[in-house]
């Protein structure tokens, strides 16, 4: 019974989704700030970090990719990329990555365009309708097991909380399911920063219902395609993004956002 209580929920926020009390409110990004950070990758080195997850997860697990010799998985579109990762604080480890592919004409084309196009059908939100230094895709988002859930659980999605029990305290333990959540919301961030107005996503629709718990709505623009695995097209506009997001989740919106304005300020 004790073993039962203590697991940890890997497809949704606490309280599947509930409204938190008024005093866990502002308690969400100080938690998430304590254990985790948001890192730009401005440089070669945590650029290097990004390919090593990714290679880790899309090729040495799950065999999305075909492995390589320098154990790094990077494709055509990481040269107009933007990367985050989320670090944990005390170990440094970085735990997980994601890239905001940017287009600047009609020859980059985004991953969706490449890959999926057939798959939009909700023609009014096609790339081709928007200017396309506005246009931008969220991407290659790759969490490394230790910091996901157990392959025990019954659902897949949002969630990412640690299989490491012995390596991290409980109170750590609890923050681990918003790592996916903070890479979304870094991108965001990201996004505006770069004027991306038209975001485009692949991904399970399980994981799109999930962060609707946090007011993060992605709207569907497809059916749903065989591609690693079930995922579907999703659109959202990054100006939008903080007026959908919940009271809790919108703090950490800002926490974040302020932490990359200041690493941008540093490398700069």
């Amino acid at each position: 019974m004790t073993a039962k209580k203590n697991k940890i929920k890997q497809n949704a926020p606490p309280n599947n989704g509930a409204k938190l009390a008024p005093q866990k409110q502002e308690s969400i990004a100080d938690h998430f700030t304590q254990f985790l950070q948001a890192r730009i990758a401005v440089n070669d080195k945590l650029k290097d970090e990004v390919f090593q997850i990714r290679h880790n997860v899309y090729c040495e697990e799950l065999g999305f990719e075909k492995a390589t010799k320098d154990e790094r998985e990077t494709d055509e579109f990481d040269q107009r990329s933007i990367f985050t990762l989320i670090q944990h604080k005390k170990s440094k480890v970085f735990t997980s990555c994601v890239r905001l592919v940017t287009s600047n004409n009609t020859d980059e084309l985004l991953p969706i365009e490449t890959f999926c196009a057939s798959s939009i059908t909700k023609s009014d939100y096609s790339p081709d309708n928007f200017d396309r230094k506005e246009i931008g895709e969220i991407s290659r988002l790759a969490v490394k097991s230790d910091f996901r859930r157990r392959k025990a659980d019954n659902f897949k999605g949002c969630a990412t909380g640690a299989i490491s029990e012995h390596n991290y305290s409980e109170t750590e333990l609890r923050c681990f399911p918003f790592i996916a959540i903070g890479l979304y919301i870094s991108a965001a961030i990201m996004c505006t920063k770069q004027n991306i107005k038209h975001a485009y996503v692949m991904m399970e629709p399980r994981l799109a219902r999930s962060m609707k718990f946090v007011g993060i709505n992605f709207q569907q623009i497809g059916a749903s395609v065989n591609y690693h695995g079930l995922r579907a097209p999703y659109y959202i506009k990054p100006a939008d993004f903080t007026k959908q997001l919940s009271p809790e989740f919108k703090t950490l919106y800002n926490t974040i956002e302020k932490d990359i304005i200041e690493q941008l300020a540093e490398s700069s």
